[in-house]
């Protein structure tokens, strides 16, 4: 009798535990004891509630506002786009509004650990908003969040943590996880408005000064950032990843190459900085070459100006095509730059071009074009400048040459005068042999609308040697 009691008992035990164990799991399948009752609730909501975007819910709250419970039967629909499996997410996980091509994410938070046992990465989850708060969790930080109750303070009011009990209540799973499709974006999209968001970022890599630190920096109390960055041309655009000291990968020594990095825009605590949150170290891939900047393989910012004369720098072709007018060196406030004005010319039409020395578009790759321009008493848009390129330019018949447009920011009347517009890299690297630009403007010298002025300066093309 003994033995069978204490046969009983051990059944008994692991039973138990073997109910118990299937609650929180790595399939993701909703246990029987619990996903019976979560269905049933789930499907009440279907049933009876309205569903909103997570837009709409997100726009219930803005910034300052006093928080009231949400007294709606209302509900919202997301993909569960971080994981707290890693320990670099902590009692929060992010619904985003599609498992592709997202366009925002809202916070849940719930006091309780290891969330991804339930709430897996990629899993379609419903919210029932009734009764809820939706606000920040830190005053001022920017990050929009649904949870259980408020508290106030000196500084503001701030929504706390749904508790468990209530998390059950309101926050349901649907059997369907779906594939996350990492929206890829570049570092230069990445703001606020992203915030939860799975994105992906590719040719990028850790700063130079990194080569052989951790993720995590053990004089840290507890979130290290390391920067990113991205060759964007001539510049790096950079982006710091933030790793929590209770991370499991914290101690691993960040990789040295390029490549492509998934991972969750966050913000740093005090909501100052957007930063990026990985959910695994299984979503850095930078194995690759690192990158390198483009150099200039031709400039001229036009520093040895001679105040208003005609501009005759070696090398360029400064043509009249309409008119006897062109293009003139200019020197204001200590700066060069050239400049073509059909003011008072006498001319009813004038028509100039400034042509480039050439440039050999076979000794380098990847060749960017990139200057500076600026308007002037401009009053009507017939009153142009254009870029065009030519191979077959001969150095001398600008007329005789085969030109094409390419396009580029230009300064237009919405600018203010002497405005001076970033044209953007423009890409000639299509190109071969000897490349020419040119800059023609039209304009009148007798017709005041069209008699206003168009300034160039800092021509650059750049490339990788």
């Amino acid at each position: 009798m003994k033995t069978n009691k204490f046969l009983t008992l051990v059944l008994t035990i692991v039973a138990s535990l073997a109910i118990v164990s299937c609650v929180q799991d790595d399939d993701y399948t909703i246990p029987t004891s619990l996903g019976d009752e979560e269905n049933a609730r789930l499907n009440t909501l279907l049933a009876n509630g309205t569903e909103i975007s997570i837009a709409e819910a997100k726009a219930m709250y803005s910034e300052g506002d006093f928080l009231e419970p949400i007294d709606e039967n209302i509900y919202i629909k997301g993909y569960v786009s971080s994981s707290d499996k890693s320990g670099n997410f902590f009692k929060e996980f992010y619904l985003q509004d599609s498992p592709s091509s997202p366009t925002t994410a809202i916070k849940v938070i719930i006091n309780q650990v290891d969330l991804y046992n339930q709430f897996n990465f990629g899993r379609e989850v419903y919210v029932s908003l009734k009764d809820l708060y939706i606000g920040e969790e830190r005053v001022g930080n920017g990050v929009t969040a649904m949870g259980g109750g408020i508290e106030t303070d000196q500084y503001g009011t701030t929504v706390t943590s749904l508790g468990q009990t209530r998390a059950r209540t309101h926050v349901f799973r649907s059997p369907v996880t779906e594939e996350i499709v990492p929206l890829s974006v570049s570092v230069s999209q990445i703001n606020s408005s992203l915030v939860g968001v799975f994105i992906q970022l590719d040719n990028v890599e850790f700063a130079d000064n990194l080569a052989g630190k951790r993720y995590f920096d053990p004089m840290e109390d507890f979130d290290t950032k390391r920067q990113l960055q991205s060759c964007g041309g001539v510049n790096y655009t950079t982006i710091n990843l933030e790793t929590s000291g209770f991370s499991t990968f914290k101690n691993e020594l960040l990789p040295t190459g390029n490549g492509t990095l998934k991972a969750v825009v966050n913000k740093t605590f005090d909501g100052a900085s957007v930063v990026l949150a990985l959910n695994s170290v299984d979503d850095v891939n930078l194995e690759g070459n690192r990158c390198s900047l483009a150099v200039a393989i031709f400039s001229e910012d036009f520093e040895s100006a001679t105040n208003n004369t005609n501009l005759d720098i070696p090398g360029w072709t400064n043509f009249a095509e309409a008119g006897s007018w062109v293009w003139r060196e200019k020197i204001f406030d200590n700066n060069g730059y050239t400049e073509f004005s059909t003011f008072n010319s006498g001319s009813p039409v004038n028509i100039a071009w400034l042509v480039s020395p050439g440039i050999d578009m076979d000794a380098q790759e990847d060749e960017r074009l990139n200057f500076t321009a600026a308007q002037h008493h401009l009053e009507s848009e017939a009153n142009t400048l254009e870029v065009f390129v030519s191979t077959d330019f001969d150095g001398t018949d600008v007329l005789a040459a085969t030109w094409e447009p390419v396009s580029a920011s230009l300064p237009t009347m919405d600018n203010s005068w002497y405005e001076m517009v970033d044209s953007g890299l423009i890409d000639i690297s299509g190109y071969t042999g000897t490349l020419y630009v040119a800059f023609k403007v039209t304009g009148s010298g007798t017709d005041t609308s069209l008699d206003g002025a168009y300034q160039v300066d800092n021509f650059n093309v750049f490339a990788t040697e």
